[in-house]
């Protein structure tokens, strides 16, 4: 599972011209999730992002997470995290997972960062095309996979 977490002051997701999901300051997370994923993942990169410490604190320091700032989440599905681009220059996606594989564990991972923050999380929907727009707010993005844990 892979995942792009920016912070950020505001973040939307628009499809077919309607807003589906906004938020104020907080994370917007692009997730990645391929076939050998599970819940294992889920959780880890949940803890990960819900613990990340890299809100201000009252000195300007990095040292609160978005749990000490109360902050909200966006969570958009995004498959081309795991491009490959070894050959040529169109990527494929071979890597990525199957929808019957991907779907429950991108709704878990919603429900398990939800159930952390005590609040709903805002997000896209599998499968569509989406405009994202952010405000990307330091600019901090920090880029995680639990394949990659240490």
């Amino acid at each position: 599972m892979r995942a792009v977490i920016q912070r950020v002051s505001k973040a939307s997701v628009t499809i077919e011209g309607t807003v589906k999901s906004q938020i104020q300051q907080g994370f917007l997370i692009l997730l990645g999730i391929c076939d050998d994923d599970s819940m294992e993942d889920v959780d880890w990169l949940v803890r990960k992002i819900a613990n990340l410490r890299v809100f201000d604190d009252e000195k300007g320091v990095m040292n609160r997470s978005i749990l000490d700032m109360n902050g909200e989440a966006l969570v958009v599905s995004q498959f081309t995290l795991y491009a490959s681009y070894k050959k040529g220059n169109r990527p494929s996606w071979f890597k990525a997972g199957s929808h019957e594989h991907s779907i429950p564990l991108y709704e878990a991972f919603c429900k398990t960062l939800s159930d952390q923050l005590e609040k709903p999380v805002g997000t896209g929907e599998f499968g569509a095309n989406m405009q994202v727009e952010l405000l990307n707010d330091g600019p901090v993005t920090i880029c995680m996979d639990t394949k990659n844990k240490e």
